[in-house]
């Protein structure tokens, strides 16, 4: 028979769509969590409640979805203490040693660390010199949220620095994470501390999404499978792999994640209460050029260019331009995945903030509410640094138009 008229082997159309899946990244990631959160709610109201009445099986499923939340957050392995004593207690890797310590009470970080003067002079019944400390709990150190703060959190290091208060930030990742993560969003490895297991965040009992685990029907070779299309064929513990990713994927599509869509929304529509995200001479490129968008201007997809319809707007953010901001974290991430996770089994935990006062007291505290929830107030993150570093500061850290505080300000 003609050998080129014979059909391709399973494997290799398996090996083809993967690749095509992998390139389309960008836009199969918003239409995957749906195919999943629609599964997962075909099992629900199945085989959770065969015997329900439709109306009843409805009603339980909404209210499910409300109680993700907070049964997610109690599922979790949470200990008794404050913030400020859990977060003291709880080792964690410094990347520039390589050994396990304390984020705060260590003098291996500049955040709330007592220096021997300061032991001196409390002993003599002098004040306690030690700082206010803003600690900030990271996801994995490749997700959208940690280098979208990091880069507001790098622009007021200096007014952190004057107003007297620590930095230490604390993400999911390794040695390895936090040096790339460092590299590419300009934070200080001296503030920087790595929680490989997300130990801190489990005791801490913050977000992990609606907890869903795999069903037990789900065969092996599926999960081996997704394993190793997700690169962590190496990790032996393939049902954890999976069930994190689950978790993380029904964040992404709003499940136990209320305020994530109309987050990702805002990043493609534009917000007029918000400061611009991108300098006009700034370029996002993603492969070889095949994508190119510099500012909120010029944009470039294969051989197509063309220029955006409020390219002549300014002093507020535009449609895409945010979005823009996430795809340069999304290309710097996907090329290097296997650096800035390389545990996916804690994919799906969220992060928090903490302002703790010279006593340990929380001054502040915000706990995300899932994918791209890291602040009260998404469209100007760092507000609650007002009182310390000033308004104009903390409303507009990276210093680009804002129409509508200084008309606010009129």
């Amino acid at each position: 028979s003609d050998h080129n008229n014979t059909p391709p082997c399973l494997p290799l159309l398996i090996v083809k769509i993967k690749k095509n899946l992998w390139n389309m990244f960008p836009l199969t990631s918003f239409f995957f969590p749906i195919l999943i959160v629609a599964f997962a709610r075909l099992l629900i109201s199945t085989r959770a409640y065969p015997a329900a009445k439709p109306s009843l099986t409805r009603f339980r499923i909404v209210t499910a979805r409300h109680e993700m939340c907070s049964r997610a957050t109690a599922s979790l392995e949470t200990r008794g203490g404050t913030p400020y004593e859990i977060v003291s207690d709880t080792p964690v890797l410094n990347p520039s040693t390589g050994k396990r310590t304390k984020p705060i009470l260590s003098g291996s970080f500049r955040a709330g660390s007592i220096s021997p003067l300061s032991n001196f002079l409390k002993g003599v019944g002098m004040a306690n010199l030690r700082r206010k400390t803003l600690v900030i709990v990271m996801p994995q150190l490749g997700d959208f949220d940690t280098a979208e703060y990091a880069e507001l959190l790098v622009s007021v290091l200096p007014d952190l620095e004057a107003a007297g208060i620590g930095l230490s930030v604390v993400g999911i990742g390794s040695s390895d994470s936090a040096g790339l993560f460092s590299e590419f969003t300009g934070l200080p490895l001296d503030v920087l501390a790595c929680d490989p297991t997300g130990l801190l965040h489990r005791s801490l009992g913050l977000h992990g999404g609606p907890d869903w685990d795999i069903p037990k029907f789900i065969p092996q070779g599926v999960l081996e499978w997704f394993a190793d299309y997700t690169g962590a064929s190496d990790d032996p513990d393939k049902i954890g792999v999976a069930r994190a990713w689950l978790n993380y994927m029904a964040m992404c599509a709003g499940v136990a994640a209320p305020d994530t869509l109309p987050e990702i929304l805002r990043g493609y529509f534009g917000d007029r209460t918000a400061p611009e995200r991108l300098r006009p001479d700034e370029t996002v490129r993603v492969g070889k050029d095949f994508i190119a968008v510099t500012g909120v201007t010029d944009v470039k997809i294969g051989p197509i260019q063309y220029q955006s319809l409020w390219k002549a707007e300014e002093g507020y953010q535009r449609p895409a331009e945010l979005a823009t901001v996430r795809l340069r974290a999304m290309v710097e991430v996907l090329t290097k995945f296997k650096k800035y996770v390389p545990d996916q089994k804690y994919l799906h935990l969220r992060g928090a903030t903490y302002l703790f006062d010279t006593d340990g007291s929380v001054l502040y505290e915000h706990r995300d509410t899932g994918v791209l929830a890291y602040s009260k107030t998404m469209a100007r993150p760092l507000t609650f640094l007002g009182p310390y570093i000033g308004e104009d500061r903390a409303a507009n850290p990276l210093g680009l138009g804002d129409f509508s505080r200084s008309q606010n300000s009129q």
